[in-house]
């Protein structure tokens, strides 16, 4: 298709191309063609612009497609726009003349059509210029519909439309030909001529004026005529241009110049004679077919008239509406108060429907929350009048019941209102407050006052509204529900009164679940109370038995949806209310039927329908009670039930038809509650149940006609083009539903079914409809059948297939019963079937299969398609259900032969569709051997062009084969495309469905190619290049479902191929569709921007704001749908989507693109984002929610409100806009949006500025490009403020969560100029303003509110952002207050909210305390450690503040830790729960309660352990201050005894719960769980009273440890670890100072572990469990340690990366290994050493090692600090008592010598580099601190001796360094076993080392060796025996003389030169030192030696001089400081003349 690709047709490639492929080629060119135009200069097509006409017109008059001719008509336009005009006359004049052409044949058809089109489009852009031709034009167009084709008549009025756009008043000579041609067409039989004549009056309406004098009339009633029998599309244009004329009508312009226009009330009494007539319908008479048609038709009128209602309410805007709402509603609400509205119950039902649409569309759609509010009001007003007129119609008649007439339209009315005001108050949630603030003008009352309205449906209405104010207000659930019983019992002689309130009562109740508060458990008695009442005395008034009856029971089955914590207490009296109400056995039902009268029957089918509710209800709703014993309770009563059905039918013949009523209900709760239980309870009734489930579907004992409504859900979702189930998916789907083919489809209502109004609803802000009893009677036998057939034998199965069979053959004679009954079989036997799917079951073999094809069938032949799809279906599933091999192959083939033989649509259309759903429920790989065959035939199909209806179920069919074979389709893709893209280009546009089908089938094939898309060759392009022509060919259509069909293609090709998609085209096409009038294209682009804003955010945005303008010009005259992209750009407008639409889907996708884009965008725009949001926080109704956003507004600003709401409505112009202000929803959500902004900025990666305002500002300052977070500080707190202060409950919680992120993320952000303040001091005021509301105690404040606040404080208090005492009081005040709150005693009658709720804001109180008193403790702890004065007053400040509460607090903690402890308990121990229940829950609170403590628990028990330890800290002071010098040994036996029985029971309640905690299986507990129960028992650990009972308790100590011991295993976090290791640390210090605790030195005793003998029992020895905790931290860190680890692993030698935590977790080990010693016997210490030495050796293997690895790491110092500690613990070790106990010095000499010798082996290995100064320690402490027996062993000195020689020989200077440190204090040792071979080795190697002392890179190191070499020498002199001393002298001095040299003082000394320098001065002093002490053997040897003697003279000398100069220097140097001390002290040279000495003296 490149050779299409160029300005000129290229007609040589064109005559090339195959015949099929020339019309592809023409519109690929036209396409190429107008972009090119569009961007195309006037000289670049001035040479080829007549060629190109010629081209084009050429390709008109071929006669093209629906698109081609469009396109044509674009491009000439597009020319005649850019270009030369010259010849634009001649092209309309051509047109015109072939319009006029008398050929009628069809193949001039299409040039016609194109002529037409091409007019239109000429005249749209250049009508103006062309408007010398318009009146010849006109009279063409409208004389050529006279004889004109359908389309050619459609396609006339779309051009007439377009020329008025193009001309706009400039038409006006024509205005009146137009308005005649497009009056006919508004009556026309064509339906697509009908919505063309009605766009084409609209855009005639805008200016012709004579249309709102002279003929509004006519008009009016012309589209009242015109909405007669018509489609969805074409209702739909009509009720636009009638709502548009009659919004006009009311407009200025346009100005009438004859007569006048209709005033507002004469409008909508117009309107309202539509609706209440239904147009001319209404008057039709004659048979029953004509009456019927008069019903359908009178329907259609009136759904038409009621979206002209909102049509018009849109166009005039909310501020008319506003402005008109008291005559708006009193008319709206007037419509179902006319006796021709409601001729019937169900067309009362469906006008009320009507009504009800038309104020959620306007009312509720258009207003913000003010305006709703006043709204509501209106709406209270007209029912007070409503029921003032009751009242007196119920006085005119004494008081009795008016009859049905009278009330019947107050009724309807008030159903109407109560409707509208429920849903109102439920959107405006607890917004809504003000409405029932003032009891006077309370919305309350009003509607309480319809409770006593004599008609059924109108108080059920009010239940329902009464239901949705509480919903919304939950302060208003308690009060209500009070109300209500008490009126009950009051009026309980009133019927309708009992019935009235009994039903609020329930609907109440059914509130419950929609708040989180809940209510007090002691109303659920109350309730049960009253509803036994009214059972128990039904009997006593006969006139009041059936009010109470069915009040009573549905109070019951109300009652259930409060759960099974409220209806286990009445559990026992409802099984036997249950048992009472049906026969005990089958004699006494025989009985029953024998007596009683119609009245008294009525009352028994009444009560056993109600109990059976009530039954229902509890299933549902409290699934926990039913075990299996109340299962067989339940059963007793509903086998008699179930026994009963047989004798209804004899009941209703003998006393009346109307206990049908009564007998149906009976039916319909029993088939619902037994579809609840589990079959297998009910099996043994099967045969029984299944006879009454069949005839009931079937209709055997009902003469109504009535069908199922299950059949479309039951159907595939993908089948609603066929079904017509694809209404649902738009704004009129509440009316549209009338006209659905079923029984009493859309009339759903809730006096069909009273319990809706206690039920849970599906969706969340409408009225629950059910449907009429007969429909929902035969919905629950279809849903139960399905259920119970799966389980039925195949002899059953067989019987009713064959029974089906045989109903619908009996009912032949009448077609629309045997219509009624195929549906209801056919929906059974799906149900039946999809039943069978889900339980893994075979539909059967032989005859039952065979039966259901026989059934099937049929019906695939029938005339009614939504049968044919019924039957289709069900082969489907048939074919998956079925364990026949053939049964595929055998409805393929039989399908292929059908398709190939009939030619009738009806077998064709049927089979298609059974041919796809066989391959859909198959699969690929069960049906792939007939997949070429069954494409082959149905793309055939599918180009039937003389069947439109086959071509919409064969495409159907060929998408479903797609989607069900996915890749495998792929060698079928290439033609399927060709077929698709051919079938776009050439089938009418007029031909909806067939478009829709073909958009679904190109989605699968876009599905098929997936990722191959993004491919590159030539198959791959083409395909590509189909798929994209196709979708743009999709979006030209006009209809809406093609449209989003084409923006579900592009956004599957964005997937799979995201560069070949042009989003420049896209995303401006998707903004103008935001403000769809169509549902489901808003739906498509919403999701579509959520999947570009996913990973093209920016590109996407920025496309979005380049073409606000262009959009703005294509919304201009559609504003008064959806949004407009404006100055804040996309963003903007999906804030605005979300005040604007009321579709869940829309909402949910508008918030994740949102959320895509901030998460992408945001933090580089915060600029645009947070003032963004400030904007919709701070919009008000007079101001616009949106406005530009100055993104230069200056930051850190204080500026009032008002200032900040003009700085982002700058600009805007001072007009009232029609905007709706934000909701409360929409205003939460950009307060989350605010959160997500801060908590992206604190991620890693964002840049540090975000949190540091110095920084920040730099930036700024420097010019660098960025925005930062603290820059906006200030608007982040207002913003919060602002929420947080709201009346909203919900936006108040945001607010909070919102500010305490702020403290959280800003708590340590630096104030740069106040240094040591912080940047969030200066909002204190703020902080504090917001956290007030949540603490007074008002009517409607809420615990989740006030709990969040709670934690905002601790946040606060906790963050130190306050240092003064004041400032802190201010928030702190608010603690206190919910403190003193919880304290004061509860008044239980008041309580508005349940116990749970009053729970967890008493926890919130308490955990927020805990958390000030851990921060506060652990402030004033550093504070003493730093011992800082100003940080200590602060710190005292915080204490202060808390400690005057801690008796109250401890106490309240210790009560939350003991109910905690009865929460965990098991379920088999709650029987000895208090009766009561604990301090803050009770027993039927307790599952709602358990996650509050969850969340609250932790730091509570933190705090506890705090203040334990606290309190023994402040006894033991007071006992020190009053005791006196008594005996030690006394007050420590005083101080045991003192510990109270209290404080033990709050110690072992810490543990228990801490223990619990930590040894439970739960691995969810997160880290901080984990890491305050450790916390808590290491404050515990930390009191003596504490340790001395683990001390007593030796088991209580081992289970400890060894559940630290398993929280080491299972957790690798270090913080974790430490705490166990403290926590083992202090269990072991327990333990030990119980040990000695009279004993002031620790000395082996027998009484410790181990005993006589030594054992250590696993799981009894503390010792054992603590070796454990140990073990398990070394070898984790090392795991070489493990043996088994060692010998899996021999490549063992290369160390353990380590950091500083880990070392200090091993130091805190070791330590532990030797307090574990300390616990045993001295025979056990010898059992214990081995290991403990066996692990500290393999810890310190681990730290010598030192490769390369940990050479370039900074692990260093935590390995220094280990070998540290183990030194130090060996030198305990050491010196323990143990070595000298005879029963434990030899074990410990050999195992420490073992010790010794295993690291000298390891020393001596020469493979692997260690750190042998650490192993040098490691010995040295041997030989200088144990016993000498242990290194006086031949051969361990030998190594020993051998490590120091390989040492001191190493090339490492340190090390050399190290051996001559240590071998000083060797040889001073006393054992001259040892010191001698040290000696006698070690010397010539020290002597040798001297003589080799040179220069070296480490002349430092080299110095402080040769020095300490010195020491040993001369130490060796003074060691020397005196015999040989003199020997010694003189190798000392032979050595020291050679260092001596001779050097100027005063010449520049060099780096070696000072070295040598130093040596020189350090042998000379040594040489001196020698003369004094031995100068007898001094002078001996000088004498002897001549060169010594001359060098040490000569150094004396040199020595003697360099003194004298420095003395010198020294003296001159004092001499010079001297005289510049007289300079300073001279007098001044000038002298004042006043004295100033005295200056500031008193």
């Amino acid at each position: 298709m490149e050779l299409a690709h160029g300005l000129l047709l290229n007609e040589e490639a064109l005559s090339q191309v195959p015949k099929n492929k020339k019309t592809i080629f023409v519109y690929e060119w036209l396409r190429f063609l107008e972009k090119v135009l569009g961007a195309a200069q006037k000289a670049d097509i001035k040479e080829k612009q007549p060629k190109l006409i010629e081209q084009l017109l050429s390709q008109l008059l071929s006669g093209p497609g629906p698109p081609t001719r469009h396109l044509i008509g674009r491009c000439l336009t597009i020319l005649y726009t850019v270009g030369d005009t010259y010849s634009s006359y001649e092209t309309v004049s051509k047109c015109n003349e072939v319009i006029r052409s008398r050929d009628d044949s069809p193949s001039y058809l299409p040039t016609r059509l194109a002529a037409i089109e091409c007019l239109g489009c000429l005249y749209e852009k250049n009508g103006r210029m062309l408007g010398g031709l318009l009146q010849d034009t006109v009279s063409v167009l409208v004389k050529g519909l006279k004889n004109a084709e359908s389309q050619a008549r459609a396609e006339t009025m779309l051009t007439l439309k377009k020329i008025l756009i193009g001309l706009e008043s400039s038409a006006s000579i024509c205005h009146r030909d137009i308005y005649k041609a497009t009056k006919l067409g508004l009556i026309d039989r064509s339906m697509y001529v009908r919505t063309s004549a009605a766009e084409c009056m609209r855009e005639l309406a805008r200016e012709a004026s004579f249309l709102y004098s002279t003929e509004f009339e006519q008009l009016a009633q012309q589209c009242f005529r015109a909405l007669e029998g018509t489609t969805y599309e074409a209702r739909s244009a009509i009720a636009r241009l009638l709502g548009f004329v009659m919004a006009g009508s009311q407009r200025p312009k346009p100005t009438v110049l004859k007569g006048r226009k209709p005033t507002l009330d004469e409008v909508l009494n117009t309107l309202a004679n539509g609706f209440v007539q239904g147009g001319p319908a209404g008057k039709t008479s004659g048979g029953r077919d004509s009456m019927k048609n008069g019903i359908n038709t009178a329907r259609a009128v009136r759904i038409g008239v009621t979206e002209a209602y909102v049509e018009m309410a849109l166009s005039l805007g909310p501020t008319w509406l506003e402005r008109n709402l008291s005559l708006f509603l009193k008319k709206v609400l007037d419509l179902v108060s006319h006796p021709k509205s409601i001729p019937s119950h169900v067309e009362a039902v469906y006008s009320r429907r009507c009504v009800v649409f038309i104020l959620r569309s306007t009312v509720g759609r258009m207003f913000g929350e003010k305006q709703q509010r006043k709204a509501a009001k209106e709406l209270c007003n007209a029912i007070t009048e409503q029921m003032n007129q009751v009242g007196i119609a119920l006085t005119d008649t004494g008081g009795n019941n008016p009859s049905s007439m009278d009330i019947s339209p107050s009724q309807h009315m008030l159903v109407c209102a109560t409707h509208e005001l429920g849903c109102l108050v439920k959107s405006l949630g607890t917004s809504a407050a003000p409405l029932v603030a003032e009891p006077a003008s309370s919305i309350i009352e009003p509607v309480v006052s319809i409770l006593l309205h004599p008609s059924q449906a109108a108080r059920l209405a009010a239940s329902w509204c009464l239901r949705c104010i509480a919903s919304a207000i939950p302060s208003q659930l308690c009060p209500l529900i009070d109300r209500c019983a008490d009126r009950i019992r009051a009026l309980k002689s009133s019927g309708e009164a009992v019935s009235g309130f009994s039903s609020a009562l329930a609907a109440l109740l059914g509130a419950v679940c929609e708040s989180p508060m809940g209510i007090p458990h002691s109303k659920g008695k109350v309730i049960f109370a009253v509803a036994e009442e009214l059972l128990r005395s039904a009997a006593q008034n006969t006139t009041l038995t059936l009010f109470r009856t069915q009040a009573g029971w549905l109070l019951a089955g109300a009652l259930m949806t409060l759960g099974p914590a409220i209806v286990r207490h009445h559990l026992t009296k409802l099984l036997l209310l249950w048992k009472t109400a049906f026969p005990r056995s089958m004699r006494e039902l025989d009985q029953e039927r024998q007596r009683g009268d119609a009245f008294t029957w009525q009352l028994t089918l009444e009560a056993r329908s109600g109990a059976l509710c009530a039954m229902r209800s509890f299933v549902a709703n409290c699934g926990e009670l039913l075990t299996e014993e109340v299962t067989r309770k339940l059963m007793i009563p509903l086998e008699s039930a179930m026994a009963m059905m047989s004798m209804i039918p004899f009941v209703v013949n003998t006393h009346g038809l109307h206990l049908k009523a009564s007998a149906a209900m009976v039916r319909l709760r029993l088939y619902d509650i037994l579809a609840l239980l589990p079959p297998k309870t009910y099996e043994g009734s099967f045969h029984a149940l299944l006879r009454e489930l069949v005839a009931e579907f079937t209709l055997t004992d009902n003469p109504a006609n009535t069908t199922t409504s299950l059949l479309r859900s039951l159907c595939h979702s993908e089948d609603s083009v066929l079904l017509g189930s694809w209404l649902k998916d738009t704004d009129q789907s509440l009316i549209e539903e009338q006209l659905q083919g079923n029984s009493a489809s859309g009339s759903g209502a809730l006096e069909h079914d009273p319990t809706a109004v206690y039920l849970h609803s599906t969706q969340s802000n409408a009225v629950p409809g059910p449907l009429p009893l007969g429909v929902s009677v035969i919905d629950a036998a279809i849903a139960l059948f399905g259920l119970a057939f799966p389980h039925v034998a195949a002899k059953h199965r067989l019987q009713m297939l064959r029974h089906f069979a045989e109903c619908v053959k009996q009912a032949n004679k009448n077609l629309v019963r045997q219509r009624a009954i195929q549906i209801n079989v056919f929906t059974a036997l799906i149900c039946a079937l999809k039943g069978l799917g889900e339980n893994k079951r075979q539909l059967g073999r032989g005859d039952v299969l065979d039966a259901a094809n026989v059934l099937v069938t049929e019906a695939l032949a029938s005339t009614d398609p939504t049968l044919r799809c019924a039957a289709g279906e069900a082969v489907g599933r048939m074919a998956q259900v079925t364990d026949e091999a053939g049964f595929v192959s055998q409805t393929a083939l039989k399908c292929f032969e059908k398709l190939k033989t009939s030619r009738d649509v009806i077998s064709r259309t049927g089979h298609s569709l059974s041919l796809g759903c066989v391959h859909r429920y198959v699969g690929g790989i069960g049906s792939g051997q007939h997949l070429r065959t069954s494409v082959g035939i149905l793309l055939a199909l599918a180009q039937d062009h003389n069947s439109p209806e086959v071509q919409v179920w064969a495409l159907h069919a060929l998408a479903l084969i797609v989607d069900a074979f996915g890749p495998m389709f792929r060698a079928y893709v290439e033609p399927s495309l060709q077929a698709i893209l051919s079938l776009l280009l050439s089938v009418a546009s007029s031909h909806v469905q067939v478009h829709r089908c073909l958009g679904r089938c190109l989605t699968a094939l876009i599905t098929t190619l997936g990722p191959e898309l993004q491919g590159n060759t030539s198959s791959v392009s083409s395909a590509r290049s189909s798929c994209l022509t196709s979708c743009f060919i999709m979006s030209n259509h006009y209809d809406a479902q093609v449209q989003a069909e084409a923006i579900s293609c592009l956004q599957q090709l964005h997937m799979f191929a995201p560069r070949h998609v042009e989003l420049s085209t896209l995303v401006p096409r998707l903004c103008e569709d935001l403000s769809s009038w169509h549902l489901v294209l808003r739906r498509s682009a919403v999701s579509c921007l959520r999947q570009l804003a996913q990973k093209e955010s920016t590109e996407v945005c920025e496309i979005a704001a380049k073409t606000t303008e262009r959009l703005a010009k294509m919304t201009k005259k559609h504003s008064n749908y959806g949004v407009k992209v404006g100055d804040t750009g996309l963003e903007g407008a999906l804030f605005a989507l979300l005040d604007h639409e009321c579709d869940s889907m829309i909402m949910s996708d508008t918030r994740d693109t949102l959320n895509h884009i901030l998460h992408s965008m945001a933090l580089g725009r915060l600029g645009f984002w947070l003032p963004l949001c400030k904007s919709v926080l701070a919009a008000s109704t007079d101001t616009s929610a949106l406005g530009p956003v100055d993104p230069q507004q200056p930051e850190n600003e204080d500026k009032d409100d008002d200032d900040d709401v003009a700085t982002f409505t700058k600009g805007k112009k001072e007009e009232k806009s029609d905007s709706i202000p934000p909701r409360w929803s929409t205003r939460v959500f950009a307060v989350e949006c605010v959160r997500k902004i801060t908590t992206a900025c604190r991620q890693p990666g964002a840049p540090p500025a975000h949190f540091d305002l110095q920084i920040a500002r730099s930036v700024v300052r420097s010019g660098g490009e960025g925005d930062f977070l603290v820059l906006h500080l200030s608007d982040l707190v207002r913003m919060a403020f602002m929420a947080a202060t709201d009346t909203s409950a919900q936006l108040r919680m945001a607010g909070l969560e919102a500010l305490q992120d702020v403290i959280k993320y800003f708590k340590d952000v630096p104030e740069p100029e106040f240094p040591g303040a912080v940047i969030l001091e200066q909002f204190q005021a703020n902080v504090g303003a917001a956290l007030r509301p949540a603490f007074t105690q008002s009517a409607d404040s809420s615990h989740e509110v006030t709990a969040r606040a709670c934690e905002v404080c601790s946040a606060w208090l906790a963050s130190g952002v306050v240092s003064d005492l004041n400032d802190l009081k201010r928030v702190h005040s608010l603690l206190v207050s919910s403190l003193d709150s919880m304290t004061k005693p509860s008044n239980s009658s008041g309580q508005l909210y349940s116990e749970s709720a009053s729970t967890m804001e008493k926890l919130a109180v308490l955990k927020a305390w805990a958390e000030v008193y851990i921060v506060a403790k652990q402030q004033a702890k550093n504070s003493s450690q730093r011992k800082v004065k100003s940080a200590q007053e602060n710190n005292e400040s915080l204490l202060t503040l808390v400690e005057p509460h801690l008796p109250i607090l401890s106490s309240l903690w210790m009560k939350v830790l003991r109910d905690l402890a009865l929460l965990r308990l098991p379920r088999e121990f709650h029987t000895h729960m208090p009766k009561e229940g604990g301090a803050f829950f009770t027993p039927e609170s307790m599952a709602a309660v358990r996650p509050h403590y969850a969340k609250s628990w932790t730091p509570i028990i933190h705090a506890a352990s705090v203040w334990l330890k606290a309190e023994e800290f402040v006894k033991e002071k007071i006992q020190n201050s009053e005791t006196s010098s008594d005996d030690e040994e006394d007050q420590k036996t005083d101080h045991n005894q003192s510990v109270s029985d209290e404080t033990k029971a709050q110690i072992h309640l810490i543990m228990g719960v801490c223990v619990e905690t930590l040894c439970s299986p739960r691995a969810s507990e997160t880290l901080e769980v984990v890491v305050a129960c450790l916390s808590a028992l290491n404050a515990l650990l930390s009191t003596k009273v504490t340790r001395n009972i683990i001390g007593k308790d030796q088991m209580l100590g081992i289970e400890l440890l060894n559940v630290i011991h398993r929280l080491l295993l299972t957790r690798e976090n270090s913080t974790s670890q430490h705490k166990v290791m403290e926590v083992a640390s202090k269990i072991v210090q327990a333990y030990k100072e119980e040990l000695y605790s009279n004993k002031d030195v620790i000395e082996p005793t027998e009484n410790a572990e181990g005993g006589v003998e030594g054992h250590l029992v696993p799981g009894k020895s503390i010792v054992f469990a603590s070796l454990e905790v140990c073990m398990c931290v070394l070898v984790r860190q090392f795991p070489s340690i493990n043996p088994t680890f060692r010998n899996q692993n021999p490549d063992n030698s290369k160390g353990r990366l380590i950091n500083d935590e880990s070392s200090k977790l091993v130091s805190m080990a070791i330590d532990l290994l030797v307090e574990c010693l300390t616990l045993c016997s001295p025979k056990a210490t010898s059992i214990v050493l081995p290991t403990v030495m066996v692990l500290i050796t393999g810890a310190l293997k681990e730290c010598v090692i030192s490769n390369d690895i940990n050479e370039k790491t900074n692990c260093q110092a935590a390995y220094n600090t280990i070998t540290t500690t183990i030194l130090r613990v060996i030198r305990v070790m050491i010196n323990l008592r143990f070595m000298s106990s005879e029963d434990s010095e030899a074990e410990w000499i050999k195992i420490l010598r073992s010790s010794l010798a295993t690291v000298l082996d390891f020393a001596n290995e020469g493979d692997v580099k260690k750190d042998m100064g650490t192993v040098l320690m490691f010995i040295s402490l041997f030989l200088l601190s144990a016993p000498t027996i242990i290194c006086k062993h031949d051969e361990i000195l030998s190594k020993i001796i051998d490590v120091f020689e390989k040492s001191f020989a190493s090339d490492d200077t340190q090390l050399q360094l190290k051996v001559t440190q240590i071998l000083p204090s060797i040889f001073r040792l006393t054992d001259t076993d040892l010191t001698w071979p040290f000696i006698h080795r070690m010397t010539p190697l020290v002597v040798n080392k001297l003589s080799q002392i040179s220069e070296s890179s480490d002349i430092q190191q080299t110095l402080a060796i040769a020095i300490e070499c010195f020491k040993i020498l001369d130490l060796l002199v003074i060691l020397t025996e005196d015999d040989d001393r003199q020997d010694m002298i003189d190798i000392f001095m032979s050595v020291l003389a050679t260092f001596l040299t001779t050097i100027d003082e005063g010449e520049k000394l060099s780096q070696t030169k000072q070295f040598k320098r130093q040596l020189h001065d350090c042998a000379l002093q040594y040489l001196i030192q020698v003369g004094q002490k031995y100068p007898q053997a001094f002078r001996s040897i000088l004498d002897s030696q001549m060169v010594v003697k001359m060098k040490l003279e000569e150094a004396v000398r040199a020595n003697q001089l360099i003194t004298q100069r420095r003395q010198q220097q020294e003296i001159k140097r004092q001499e010079q400081q001297a005289a510049r001390q007289a300079k300073a002290n001279a007098p001044p040279s000038i002298k004042l003349k006043m004295d100033f000495s005295n200056f500031g003296g008193k």
